[in-house]
């Protein structure tokens, strides 16, 4: 057991987060999270990680165990480095080791007295606080995941923004690793490294996810976190599904029985007057000790009810897409493409964040134009369009003035209902409906974005990015709606498991902007040949062939100019004999102390750590003469 978490209480007002709750975390594990957006998931992992307090219970660590949070959103596009931002994870030297990285790269361009001066103190700090071992980690981990160490912050994408935020959790070498939406805005390249890289992890893991794809793959136990309780499914997510569907018709069950039971005794309480006078007090008890348990019984949340709103058939005819190509400066996006969209057809864009999916969305719309082909649009289109940016709501105004336009009163499949009542099938209580979207959580907003949406007749449904923020049962249902529509369906979306759900055809978007069309899902299209894209490494592969050419050229000159070390690499080169002697010396003093008789023979508590420091010293020593090897090599 590392955490244990044992009758937990934490409300917000009225609202109830945890109530008397229980779960733990063990070694190598790998936990999902789930539960119903608002029920208080990323509350929960804050108390996890000790960032918020709870109102009872008690949180527990198993000794001194490190634990490392990687939170929902990206890191802020600072003015940092990523080597800055990285070390900062490593809390009580991080910053000497930033300012050490900051003078060696001084040191490059102003070989001064001054600089060495702050160098060899800097040299002197690292020593005192032993951070030598801790700058090693940072490196390594930065390598391992291919980051640019002295690259600013501003110049990342969101996808490697999450990486930096990865490191920075990864640097610490935690034994529990805490993730909050982790596939979160991340197209499907950086989602299946993602999954690499917490597959080769060694420690625990805890994340909360709405990526079923993501969850079927990473998952090993499911919690649960339902009205303020935790309930724990060993197994995959299958598993869960088939144990909490079970478990909620026997809750179900009971709470019929229950009810039965409470209105036979509320029917017997309310005889004539000689039944009251002749009453059994024990049993009037026992009826008021029902009315209190019906009363504190915490309902089901219900789900939300969405249709769309019907309207006429378009023409055949969808879109004639001829020859098509658009860029921006040098960047090709689409590149001489055609292909033709039929009534009742459902295509999915997929490409890599930055591809181009959701220009070439605003050229078949017509709110861009294509440089180059034409597109031709049939008649009688009737289009819903769900934009990711949610550029349709007003974030000052009100959920309901948002869906009513200030009407009381919406039209829906021919039907006149009250705005707060159509609101509720979207699960937008009375009270939350009069709350401004700007308050709303993103899955909140993404529900109500559907239902404005929803309310406009639609024979081409678009939607942009719409599962992100949505918990798994608002997901389940879209996807049902979306699967029965009767329309024709353009479909961005980095979940696997909501394409190859809801799509019969795909676009592919490829290097310099080619694209390729499969028949069925993304999973279908991987059969049939088709992989993703990754501009990163495209551009990689370019540089590397630039590389490769000039490396012939340079093979062809009659002498070839050995690579000479940087002064870090020198001096790192310099200082590592000393370094290794004095962990050969530690080496010797802790076997001294193991030699003695008595050693064994004291509790665990006193042999394990002088056990573990022992391997330690023996791997830094291990990873030294392997650094040391690698830059001697320069010198021969």
């Amino acid at each position: 057991m590392l955490i244990r978490l044992s009758s937990a209480q934490l409300a917000f007002g009225t609202h109830v987060i945890l109530d008397k709750a229980d779960f733990q975390v063990n070694a190598n594990e790998r936990v999902c999270l789930v539960g119903k957006n608002g029920t208080g998931k990323s509350t929960l992992m804050k108390i996890v990680a000790r960032q918020m307090d709870l109102d009872g219970g008690e949180l527990r660590y198993n000794n001194e165990i490190v634990v490392a949070r990687l939170e929902q959103d990206p890191p802020e596009k600072a003015e940092m480095s990523v080597f800055d931002f990285v070390s900062s994870g490593i809390a009580h030297v991080g910053e000497l080791i930033a300012k050490y990285h900051h003078v060696l790269l001084e040191l490059e361009t102003n070989y001064s007295d001054a600089v060495m001066d702050k160098l060899a103190k800097l040299q002197a700090q690292m020593d005192d606080n032993d951070a030598w071992l801790f700058e090693t980690r940072i490196n390594t981990v930065l390598e391992q995941l291919s980051l640019p160490a002295d690259k600013q912050l501003s110049e990342l994408s969101g996808g490697w923004l999450r990486k930096a935020a990865l490191a920075k959790a990864l640097v610490q070498q935690p034994d529990v690793l805490l993730l909050d939406e982790p596939t979160n805005h991340l197209d499907l390249n950086a989602i299946a490294w993602l999954e690499k890289v917490l597959l080769d992890f060694r420690g625990a893991i805890v994340f909360i996810s709405h990526d079923r794809a993501f969850i079927r793959s990473m998952a090993t136990r499911i919690i649960d976190l339902d009205r303020g309780k935790l309930s724990s499914w060993p197994g995959g997510y299958e598993e869960y599904l088939v144990a909490k569907e079970e478990a909620l018709r026997v809750e179900q069950e009971q709470n019929a029985l229950f009810d039965k039971r409470l209105a036979q005794e509320e029917v017997w309480v309310r005889q004539g007057i000689k039944a009251r006078r002749t009453r059994n007090e024990g049993r009037v008890r026992a009826l008021e000790q029902l009315r209190r348990e019906r009363k504190a019984r915490t309902e089901v949340v219900g789900k939300a009810k969405m249709s769309l709103a019907s309207t006429s058939k378009s023409g055949k005819l969808v879109f004639e897409i001829d020859n098509i190509s658009y860029a921006f400066e040098t960047k090709q996006i689409v590149n001489n493409f055609t292909s033709q969209v039929i009534r009742g057809d459902r295509i999915a864009l997929i490409g890599p964040n930055g591809c181009g999916k959701s220009t070439l969305l605003k050229m078949l719309l017509g709110t861009l134009t294509a440089q180059s082909g034409e597109i031709k649009t049939g008649t009688l289109l009737d289009v819903a369009y769900f934009d990711q940016h949610r550029a349709a709501l007003d974030l000052d105004k009100t959920v309901q003035e948002n869906v009513g336009d200030g009407k009381d009163d919406v039209e829906h499949n021919g039907r006149t209902r009250h705005v707060l009542g159509y609101l509720q099938d979207f699960l937008f209580s009375p009270e939350r409906a009069r709350t401004p979207v700007r308050a709303l959580s993103g899955g909140e907003k993404n529900r109500l974005l559907l239902a404005k949406l929803f309310l406009k007749p639609n024979n081409l449904l678009v939607l942009d990015e719409p599962t992100n923020d949505l918990d798994i049962e608002t997901l389940e249902l879209l996807e049902s709606l979306v699967h029965q529509y009767d329309g024709t369906l353009l479909l961005v979306s980095h979940d696997r498991e909501f394409i190859d759900n809801t799509v019969t055809s795909s676009w592919w978007f490829g290097a310099n902007g080619n694209m390729t069309e499969f028949v069925g899902g993304f999973q279908d299209a991987v059969n049939q040949g088709a992989s993703l894209f990754d501009p990163e490494a495209h551009e990689a592969d370019i540089i590397a062939k630039q590389q490769a050419q000039v490396e012939q050229v340079v093979e062809k000159a009659p002498e070839k100019a050995a690579k000479k070390l940087s002064y870090k690499d020198q001096r790192e080169l310099d200082q590592l004999p000393d370094r290794m002697e004095s962990i050969e010396t530690e080496i010797g003093e802790v076997e001294s102390k193991m030699a003695d008789n008595e050693f064994f023979m004291k509790p665990a508590t006193e042999t394990q750590p002088v056990i573990d420091k022992l391997a330690q010293l023996n791997d830094e020593l291990e990873q030294a003469l392997e650094r040391w090897e690698y830059l001697a090599s320069f010198e021969d």
